[in-house]
């Protein structure tokens, strides 16, 4: 895979909007921990990608886990009250990858470490913003991998993967990634 690495920089500009609406979405958090900063992300994840289809106009944004649930009531809390452009979110719990074409973003837990690559497989082309916190996610076909890199989160994201289920992740979002990989993992 082709991968470029972005340098630690300030994060001014353009996208200080997605550090601002991080912060507006944990502000109810004293001393937020990992899984409340992954959970602002994935909300605003859904704020920086194009989906190729416009959404039915009364169908909610569904934000998914897959597997072993991390975050708890966090995720729940952080979606309470939020919208996606028109589409109220809502948090969705899963246990069948059939149930994954209902998602817009869809978080795969470690649980599903062993199984991911024919999961992810399973998705094909359908547009699922695909994320995840586990190693080797981008290289078993996942658009977005989480990473702790002195103690704050991160992300790297996979533009390939991404643009073969026909989504484009915004120039904010791509800027603010640590490694951006520009090529799909080879097939084994």
């Amino acid at each position: 895979m082709t991968r470029s690495t972005f340098p630690f920089r300030s994060l001014l500009g353009i996208s200080a909007v997605l550090v601002l609406s991080i912060s507006a979405v944990l502000a109810h958090a004293s001393s937020p921990n990992e899984y409340d900063v992954k959970a602002a992300y994935l909300y605003n994840f859904g704020l920086f990608v194009q989906w190729p289809a416009a959404p039915e106009p009364d169908a909610a944004f569904t934000i998914c886990v897959f597997g072993v649930d991390p975050f708890g009531k966090v995720l729940d809390r952080t979606l309470a009250g939020q919208s996606i452009g028109s589409q109220s979110t809502i948090p969705r719990r899963i246990s069948n990858p059939q149930d994954a074409l209902g998602c817009r973003i869809l978080f795969v837990s470690s649980s599903e470490e062993n199984n991911v690559k024919q999961f992810l497989s399973s998705l094909g082309k359908t547009a699922v913003l695909t994320v995840s916190d586990m190693p080797q996610f981008l290289d078993r076909g996942g658009m977005i991998q989480f990473m702790v890199v002195n103690n704050r989160v991160r992300f790297e994201v996979n533009l390939a993967a991404a643009r073969r289920a026909g989504l484009t992740l915004s120039s904010q979002l791509v800027k603010l990634a640590v490694t951006v990989e520009t090529s799909l993992p080879p097939e084994k």
